[in-house]
């Protein structure tokens, strides 16, 4: 016995336009800089400098895009 699939119905409303952030760079470099501090980890820590250092500046980049697009 096979179900019909549900059909449209008057009742049926369409969702409420919602507000998307803009995409950014910024969770992609925040998964970078992990990647090169655990990298560091098994090879150098010059390398775990770098991932530190781009980790700051991603988490500071990301968290200045929250509060800028909260303020709109």
């Amino acid at each position: 016995m096979e179900e019909e699939p549900l059909a449209p119905s008057d009742e049926w409303q369409k969702p409420p336009a919602g507000h998307l952030p803009k995409p950014t760079a910024w969770p992609a470099t925040l998964a970078l800089s992990i990647t090169f501090l655990l990298w560091g980890l098994a090879s150098s820590l010059i390398i775990s400098g770098v991932g530190a250092v781009v980790f700051a500046v991603a988490l500071t980049g990301w968290i200045g895009d929250i509060r800028h697009e909260r303020r709109r």
